[in-house]
């Protein structure tokens, strides 16, 4: 191995082991390194531009960092962003991830990865930021992810979104003036109400 393909490997080890091709090359490594690295095996290619070290070690929660890499203008959101939260005991099957209304999805092979079109207002209220692995990636509040998991109840399951609630209020402190303010966003205030109120 030679310093250059020596040098990307550690570039990628210090970045937390995954990278965009375009990251890889901005950062000033050369196509033909990676390629070196990808047919010894040291690199793998595990999804349309996004390589990772083979013996990388995934961290708590590699799949929304693959899934973010790939949709650097989503937000994690929906059962992902209750599970993030430790909100529910679901195990989500795909990275649900929120985009604005009329924009384009790109295809991702890995992670499986479920995208949701949301309209300006709702998809850019209660984003926050979170370093994972060493990167930014965009979770909605909790708050905000229970407002849209109403709105999608019948995707998700009346009684996940309930649960979830229950859990929100009682063991993560959230305040139902917080949910209200996110469910009028959503338009789901008069659907949330009577089942907070049921609750408090």
């Amino acid at each position: 191995m030679n310093a250059k393909t020596q040098s990307l490997i550690d570039f990628l080890r210090n970045i937390g082991g995954i990278a965009r091709f375009s990251q890889i090359l901005k950062a000033g490594f050369h196509p033909d390194s990676l390629a070196v690295l990808t047919k010894a095996g040291k690199v793998e290619r595990i999804g349309r531009g996004l390589y990772r070290l083979a013996d990388f070690i995934p961290g708590s929660h590699p799949d929304l960092v693959a899934a973010s890499l790939q949709a650097p203008g989503g937000v994690v959101c929906l059962l992902s962003a209750l599970a993030f939260h430790e909100a529910t005991n679901e195990i989500p099957k795909h990275v649900d991830i929120a985009i604005p209304r009329n924009t384009h999805a790109n295809r991702i092979k890995y992670p499986p990865v479920r995208f949701y079109r949301f309209s300006p207002q709702v998809w850019e209220a209660g984003i926050g930021e979170h370093q994972i692995e060493g990167r930014i990636i965009r979770v909605y509040g909790l708050a905000k992810t229970i407002a849209d998991c109403f709105k999608f109840r019948n995707k998700i399951g009346a009684n996940v979104v309930r649960d979830a609630l229950k859990i929100a209020i009682n063991e993560k402190n959230i305040q139902p003036k917080e949910i209200m303010q996110y469910a009028k966003i959503c338009r789901v205030d008069s659907i949330i109400k009577p089942t907070l109120e049921a609750m408090i």
